[in-house]
Order: structure tokens, then sequence, then C-alpha cells
């Protein structure tokens, strides 16, 4: 193993490491489970994976609504809830491809952070689960200990994706322009056009489309015979 950190690695997290969205699946969880009004809440949480695949989500809204569940309640009394999400909806997700690329990262010395748009009561346990260094996702507010059941800061979402990493980065020494991003999806445009080597997994027709021109990468982590 190297001795010093090579470069930053970077990896979206939902459609990216995981072969769907896990935002998106806590919904599904939370009705499979009884845990909130499944024909409304179902509703809903299409209605908002819809626009996100659109390219147009509300981001402070869609967080409100993914971390309405949890108001009120504190971490611990919500580990196995979240325990539970993780096998049910989240195991199936895994990649053998994505375990592979973390960890070719890995044995180069790569420093691995995942940025996702998902809050990090959704995002951190599968971030430690995929053995990753550090994570930044939307932040869900807590006071007192206990989750008010809304948003605090800037959304990790777009261009917020890029101020957060800034602000991540002015305290270490990691490059942009050595550092890689992998994301499927075109709403990740801002911080794939930011590092110098963006590299589009299973990407979404938009991307897709934008990757070819710009000649960047395209892999599959979900093909294996690609």
């Amino acid at each position: 193993m190297p001795n010093s950190v090579s470069s930053l690695a970077i990896f979206d997290l939902d459609n990216t490491l995981l072969a769907g969205d896990s935002d998106h699946a806590w919904g599904e969880f939370l009705c499979a489970n009884g845990h909130v009004d499944a024909q409304q809440h179902q509703r809903l949480n299409d209605q908002f994976y819809q626009a996100y695949c659109d390219g147009n989500l509300d981001i402070d809204a869609y967080l409100q609504f993914a971390l309405s569940a949890i108001a009120g309640k504190t971490p611990a009394e919500l580990s196995q809830l979240h325990a539970d999400f993780m096998q049910q909806f989240i195991q199936p997700m895994r990649l053998k491809k994505a375990d592979i690329l973390l960890q070719n990262h890995r044995e180069n010395g790569d420093f691995l952070l995942i940025i996702t748009a998902t809050n990090d009561f959704i995002a951190a346990p599968i971030a430690q689960a995929l053995g990753v260094d550090d994570l930044i996702a939307s932040q869900a507010e807590i006071i007192n200990g206990v989750y008010t059941g809304k948003p605090t800061g800037i959304p990790s979402f777009q261009n917020g994706k890029v101020e957060r990493l800034k602000r991540w980065l002015s305290d270490r020494d990691f490059s942009l322009e050595t550092a890689y991003f992998y994301s499927d999806s075109h709403n990740d445009l801002p911080l794939l056009s930011a590092v110098g080597h963006p590299i589009a997994v299973d990407a979404d027709e938009t991307l897709q489309q934008y990757a070819e021109q710009m000649g960047w990468p395209s892999i599959s982590l979900r093909n294996l015979n690609a």
C-alpha cells in the first residue's frame, strides 16, 4: 500500500455505486413496512423522484418530505429501523463491480469520498458499509439529540455539491485537477465539469450524450461484461 494519498476519488451514491436510489428506496421501505400512509407517501415519493430524473427537483421540499418520518426521534431510536432498511433494500442494490472500483482506488492510495444529495441519516450507514473515507451528504437537522424532520445547511445537490466540496477541501490538500468523480446523473454536471477526471457511470441519457460530446470516459458497474 502506498504511504501517501495519491488523489481524491469522489463517488456519487445512488444509481452509481448502488443499483438503485437509496432515497427513493427509503420511501418504499416506509410504505412496505407500514410506517406511513402508503398510498399518499408512495405517490409523493414517485413524483419527487421523477422531478429529480427530469432535473427540476425542489431539493428543500424533497428533503423535508424524506425526513418527515424520522421527526421527533433520536438516532438511537432509529438504528434498528435503518438496519432493517439496509437489509431489505440496500443490500440487494450492492454491486460487485462498485466494490472492485472502490478497492482499486483504495489500493492506489486514493482518498475515497462519497458526495450525495441523499440525507446523511440514510447515506451515512451506507457509506460506512462501502468502506469509504468520508461522506458529504445533505444534512438532517438534529436539535437536542432529536431529528427535527428538517434539513439544515446547503444541500449537496447540483451546484450545491460543488459548494459543499469546496468547503470540505478548504482545509485539505487535494486538488480538483487530479480528482476523479463518478456519477450517473446529469444533475451532477456542475461537479463533473469541475474535476480533472469525470467518469460517467451507467449514465442517464442526458449525461451520456454530454459525456460523449466532451470525450469523458463512460463505464458500467452493472454490466458484468463491460
